[in-house]
């Protein structure tokens, strides 16, 4: 299966709604790695490498993240699967 690396910029209600643990629970559930991080500016920053139809699935999941919270905007490009590391980080 082809291995594919995507960088997300969450914007909207997505700080203090368990947005980065949940994001950690579904990326793990598809077997990616990653990072999913709060920003100065009140975006999440998600980072996810592994089989491109599970960053597809998590692209598709980060869309609206969890109940408590409300995406606005979802930006995405490319990134390269080594800067994901092993595991999934939440900081």
């Amino acid at each position: 299966m082809p291995e594919a690396a995507a960088r997300f910029h969450v914007a909207g209600k997505v700080q203090g709604v368990f947005f980065r643990a949940s994001t950690r629970e579904q990326a793990l559930r598809l077997g990616l790695r990653g990072h999913a991080r709060n920003l100065a500016d009140g975006r999440v920053e998600v980072l996810a490498a592994g089989d491109a139809a599970a960053v597809e699935h998590l692209a598709d999941w980060l869309r609206h993240g969890p109940s408590q919270a409300r995406v606005d905007a979802l930006t995405r490009e490319a990134a390269r699967a080594d800067e994901a590391g092993e595991g999934f980080a939440v900081s």
